[in-house]
C-alpha cells in the first residue's frame, strides 16, 4: 500500500472522530492522525481523489499533501 499524508482542518477531538467514522466506513484503509499537527496519514488502496473526498465528508477543509515514504 502507498501511505499519503493530508491535511485535514481538524480542531479538536471530535474532528478527529469524524474523520475515523467516514474512513472507517471507506474501508480498505489503516491511519493515523495526528491532530495537533491536523495530519491524517492513510495506508490504503484507494486512490487519492477517493481519499480526499471520503476525508471532504468530514466537513472540514481536507488538501493532499503527498506521499509518505515508508519508514
Amino acid at each position: 500500500f502507498q501511505k499519503h499524508e493530508f491535511f485535514v482542518d481538524m480542531t479538536c477531538e471530535g474532528c478527529s472522530n469524524a474523520v475515523t467514522r467516514v474512513l472507517h466506513r471507506l474501508g480498505g484503509v489503516s491511519f493515523d492522525i495526528d491532530l495537533p499537527n491536523k495530519k491524517v496519514y492513510i495506508d490504503s488502496e484507494h486512490n487519492v481523489d477517493t481519499l480526499l473526498e471520503t476525508l471532504k465528508k468530514t466537513g472540514k477543509n481536507a488538501s493532499y499533501i503527498g506521499e509518505k515514504s515508508a519508514q
